[in-house]
């Protein structure tokens, strides 16, 4: 489930298929970041058929046709996009470019699944929205840190089973390791990774705004820093921010590249909600100095205290339901609303910041 620095996080869950084989065409494309492993693998599991694999690096390539041998390599992008079977192509490109992409993704009459985070700037998020609207295809992003953690998915459901009342407060803390000798160049370039809050800060809003059922919401403050890596002058290594949602629900989180190589995973992810009738506390990624690994969610409310070891109980149903999405042209996975409002406050987020190192 996990590596080293979590760029190439895939967790497996149940194989759970909503389609038959050959009925759901996927392809992937622009494999710059290790979350097309996990994107393209929720998808299998839910009964796509994974037919063309394209990248320019050969090497990218080859990495992945070892995880997923059924796809062929495609010649280039524009082979990808004129083979009608294709539905949706799955890509994971450097951030500053998951828009471009998109919109040449849909006009070709595809739906597109990105990465997060799916903009850097305001402009591209608006021109996106365009396209969305001129095409009426989809541009859904990948959340991994909802989507694909299965103590963050049975929160959702406790949350929508009425166990803590009204949400009112998330805290979200999102470290992950810098390993920095392992990354792309593009990873220190800020007009590239649009910023510490606008990349990993992206998986805090979205839960915020889930959990809390909110469609909108205000940055309240936000600061950013380079504390400890004078040799990346453009790397920001911490940000945090507050937000108060239109129902009056607030967050706090916080993001850094601080996890030390002690840790036994590449970030101790956790989420804090707070609700009229009880708590929860997810952690995602590990339990610390305990054998039991991630996926532990503690539950009080006025019933007593529970905790729930969720690994291998819940499943991914995300992917199972964006396919029917595509298929059938609704929004039971997640709204498009919802995917541009938390790409619209991240990068809000990120233009107010204080940098506080400086």
């Amino acid at each position: 489930m996990s590596n080293a620095d979590g760029m190439n996080y895939a967790p497996k869950g149940k194989p759970n298929p909503v389609v038959k084989d050959g009925e759901f065409v996927i392809a992937a494309v622009a494999l710059d970041h290790g979350h097309i492993f996990g994107q393209c693998n929720g998808l299998v599991e839910a009964g796509a058929t994974l037919k063309w694999v394209y990248d320019p690096d050969p090497e990218k390539v080859a990495n992945f046709l070892e995880k997923f041998p059924q796809a062929r390599q495609a010649e280039s992008l524009e082979q990808v996009l004129e083979d009608e079977e294709v539905k949706l192509v799955a890509a994971a490109a450097i951030p500053s470019e998951r828009s471009a992409l998109g919109n040449q993704v849909m006009r070709a009459g595809k739906d597109y699944f990105t990465d997060k985070t799916p903009f850097t700037t305001m402009a591209q998020l608006e021109e996106t929205k365009k396209v969305v609207e001129e095409t009426g295809q989809k541009y859904m992003v990948y959340y991994s840190e909802r989507l694909h953690v299965e103590s963050a998915v049975f929160a959702g459901q406790l949350i929508e089973d009425g166990a803590i009342g009204k949400v009112i407060q998330v805290t979200g803390f999102g470290p992950h390791r810098l390993n920095a000798p392992s990354r792309p160049q593009w990873f220190f370039e800020k007009e590239k990774y649009g910023g510490i809050l606008c990349d990993i800060g992206s998986h805090q809003i979205e839960q915020f705004l889930f959990y809390t059922g909110c469609k909108d919401a205000e940055v309240l403050q936000s600061k950013v820093a380079n504390y400890d890596n004078p040799d990346y002058p453009e790397l920001e290594d911490y940000g945090d921010a507050t937000l108060k949602g239109e129902n009056g629900a607030t967050q706090f989180f916080r993001v850094d590249w601080f996890t030390p190589d002690g840790l036994s995973t590449w970030g101790d992810g956790r989420t804090f909600i707070v609700g009229t009738e009880g708590t929860i506390e997810i952690r995602k990624y590990v339990d610390l100095a305990t054998d039991k690994g991630g996926n532990q969610l503690y539950l009080v409310n006025q019933e007593g205290e529970k905790h729930f070891d969720l690994n291998g109980k819940v499943g991914f149903p995300f992917f199972g339901e964006l396919i029917k999405d595509c298929i059938h042209r609704t929004e039971n996975a997640m709204t498009q609303q919802h995917a541009f409002k938390a790409a619209e406050l991240c990068i809000q987020a990120q233009v107010k910041a204080l940098d506080v190192t400086k």
